[in-house]
């Protein structure tokens, strides 16, 4: 009866709807990376742009697709992992996954208040504050209202999104004047800035292609979908990245004055103050998008990790109506507004070390689930075979290796103590369980 429930009442997303949805999650518009070309520089950013996707997202995306059409079910990476590898790991994706997703859900609602704030200079302090919350509050309740209606705020959300960035892009190309590879590298930059922090932003804005698997259930026909939607999201995302930037940095140059929201200036430097207007309420909007995806993706791990028996069993109830865990949405949006006083800055390089790890054990579940479980049924393959596994598992591990190794020492601290807090999670939630089975037996 349980199972009947489930399948009348959960509304599906159609390729359509998922892909806007991914995109919306993995890319949602070029603002964030502008502090790449002031760190790495503006050759070695658009070579980062071009480049990092062949070592990083194409990978991952190649071995997400295969393991959804082998096992598309909810929680995703997650299951893989914990069929690959076994309780401990899996709790581990689990549990990284969704911690990092609160250093960056209230850093979205903070964003999209700080771009309101410079229309309405008033709002400062609690104001601010409320702002990001009653953003979140929206947020939630769009989800709770399932995928299909995620989809369609993610699909007019980018479309608004796309116009501005589509004319930037051609007004700036018939303008071109500068080369944009110069320099290649920022003089007297410390190297770990350039190929630490820099690759770090890099990784940042190519992860999440997994993420989507966690709500195979919620999407029709997601054997066929998934790996569809990836293959029309991966080139998107990298030309939504390269396109922009290359437009800014050959038509107004000023690489030196790069920094986070300066594509709204680039859009003003290149068509004037209507496109630079225009730009910013797409920024602005952007974070909104983001956070739309993120809550839709993340909130599906500790539902799913609640029907494994890691968290409380009340995380699994469903809407009637809708068919979604909503309270594992309503949980996790509570501590994004919890911690919506925060700013990406620094966030980030802790956010990678966990969303790294993830997507670690998401390619190593790959090849351990082709030898252990090579009798799934698999509508797609990673081509290639021994070599084509060699790669999709290597290049994003030497990726990660750099990319942490190359952080400064807040990076390296925070991470550590954030992948650490797993481990100890995970075994006083074992020792907790035991004991509360001991007791009821």
């Amino acid at each position: 009866m349980k199972t009947a429930t489930k399948v009348s009442t959960l509304r599906k997303a159609s390729l359509f709807y998922l892909v806007f949805v991914m995109f919306s999650y993995t890319t949602g518009g070029p603002f964030g990376l502008e502090d790449m070309v002031t760190t790495s520089g503006p050759g070695m950013t658009l070579i980062y742009l071009l480049v990092l996707p062949f070592f990083w997202c194409i990978p991952v995306s190649l071995v997400s697709a295969e393991l959804t059409t082998a096992m598309p079910v909810e929680g995703g990476f997650y299951r893989w992992t914990r069929a690959a590898f076994g309780d401990f790991w899996g709790f581990l994706a689990g549990w990284w996954n969704w911690s990092a997703s609160f250093l960056l859900g209230g850093a979205y609602a903070v964003l999209f208040t700080d771009y309101l704030a410079y229309y309405l200079p008033g709002l400062q302090g609690w104001k601010h504050y409320l702002v990001s919350v009653a953003l979140i509050g929206a947020i939630t309740w769009i989800n709770v209202r399932g995928i299909q209606m995620v989809g369609r705020v993610a699909t007019a959300l980018e479309i608004f999104i796309f116009l501005p960035l589509i004319t930037m892009v051609a007004i700036g190309l018939a303008h071109w004047r500068f080369n944009p590879f110069a320099p290649l590298i920022p003089p007297h930059q410390p190297t770990f800035r350039i190929f630490g922090v820099g690759l770090a932003l890099g990784l940042w804005l190519y992860s999440g292609y997994e993420q989507l698997s966690t709500v195979a259930e919620e999407v029709d026909d997601p054997q066929r979908a998934y790996p569809r939607a990836l293959a029309l999201v991966v080139p998107l995302s990298i030309a939504a990245y390269f396109l922009p930037t290359l437009a800014g940095l050959g038509s107004g140059g000023q690489w030196e004055n790069w920094h986070t929201g300066y594509f709204s200036d680039a859009a003003k430097i290149i068509g004037g103050p209507w496109l630079g207007t225009w730009m910013t309420v797409a920024a602005m909007i952007c974070n909104v998008a983001l956070l739309n995806s993120t809550v839709l993706t993340t909130t599906r791990m500790p539902f799913a990790m609640a029907e494994d028996g890691y968290l409380s069993s009340a995380l699994t109830r469903r809407h009637s109506r809708y068919g979604t865990p909503w309270l594992a949405i309503v949980l996790s949006t509570v501590i994004y507004a919890l911690l919506a006083w925060q700013s990406l800055g620094q966030l980030i390089s802790i956010y990678i070390w966990l969303r790294s790890a993830t997507t670690i054990l998401t390619v190593l579940s790959g090849w351990k689930l082709r030898r252990t479980r090579s009798e799934m049924p698999r509508a797609f393959v990673v081509p290639g075979r021994g070599i084509g596994l060699l790669y999709v598992v290597g290049a994003p591990m030497i990726m990660a290796v750099v990319a942490l190794l190359g952080g400064d020492r807040f990076a390296t601290i925070g991470g550590a103590i954030a992948m650490l807090l797993g481990p100890v999670i995970y075994f006083c939630l074992k020792k907790t369980r035991g004991q509360w089975e001991r007791q009821n037996s």
